[in-house]
């Protein structure tokens, strides 16, 4: 959306096509959205366009438009920016967009209240591929840890997984039922603070200017893909362990509940709120640092 909302501010006529974003389109005013290409009928809905933007090959376009552009080089670059950070970048240097601006114009609407729950705890403790996932025993322990110190952990979960952590009801826990992405997105928006695994919801919370900490397999993976729009901190699993296959297979079982409280408080501390009392509002630029 970064690159849409620049192209759009200098003039071009935009619609963006995807699930994620289609399901969040009230939140991207002013910009024609669009639900996700089908390998079908994606040559006639193209066929209006002069040019085709695609992040990810995920859908093959090959004869479907003369000019396909794919900007999955990005996620390829030596740059140690976040992929926010290298979209923006992309405006400005290979499209050379006169007006540039390192947002994606992702609004939240006026009904709801930033950071209204200040002890909220956004736990998101799943994600794309289960070797991103911290374990679960752990993140229980975060949470009644958290409670204990008085925020108010809320997991989040998809509702096809929602069944694998009915047991955290059980232990008092919270685990609201969302219909809809833009409902999870309203619950985010107004919540204090996001703990997380590599995921889109770590990215839309940071992009909403909630403080995240995100917890990362390995260095390289976190150096492309951590949220790079609201404060936030990055936790490493893997630190101190040799080899990108042992990382990515035991960074899990390094990490530890103390480590990511730890670098919880940090995150506290570093956006000038150390209790879990009333929290300020997050203007500041976004800064992301890497802790051990």
């Amino acid at each position: 959306m970064t690159v849409a909302h620049n192209l759009q501010l200098n003039g071009a006529t935009v619609t963006v096509f995807g699930r994620h974003i289609h399901a969040l389109r009230k939140w991207f005013p002013g910009v024609e959205v669009r639900p996700p290409l089908e390998p079908a009928t994606a040559q006639t809905a193209l066929g209006d366009f002069s040019l085709v933007l695609a992040l990810h090959p995920t859908l093959d376009l090959t004869g479907t438009h003369p000019r396909v552009v794919l900007l999955d080089h990005l996620c390829r670059s030596g740059s140690q920016e976040p992929m926010a950070r290298r979209l923006f970048d992309f405006c400005r240097d290979e499209l050379n967009l006169p007006v540039t601006q390192n947002i994606n114009g992702l609004t939240a609407p006026a009904d709801l209240q930033h950071r209204k729950h200040a002890s909220r705890v956004i736990i998101h403790p799943t994600a794309s591929t289960t070797d991103k996932c911290w374990l679960k025993s752990r993140y229980v322990n975060l949470a009644q840890r958290l409670r204990h110190n008085g925020f108010d952990p809320h997991f989040v979960v998809a509702p096809e997984e929602r069944a694998e952590w009915l047991d955290v009801l059980r232990e008092g826990l919270n685990l609201p039922a969302f219909d809809t992405l833009e409902d999870v997105a309203a619950s985010v928006y107004e919540s204090g603070w996001f703990i997380g695994n590599d995921s889109g919801i770590g990215h839309l919370a940071s992009n909403l200017d909630i403080p995240t900490l995100s917890l990362f397999m390995r260095r390289g993976i976190a150096r492309t893909w951590r949220p790079g729009w609201g404060g936030g901190q990055i936790l490493i699993g893997s630190s101190f362990i040799p080899g990108a296959h042992l990382k990515e297979r035991f960074w899990k079982y390094a990490l530890t509940v103390g480590r990511v409280e730890r670098a919880f408080a940090r995150l506290r501390h570093a956006t000038g709120q150390v209790s879990a009392q009333a929290a300020p509002a997050v203007t500041a630029p976004a800064f992301v640092r890497e802790t051990v």
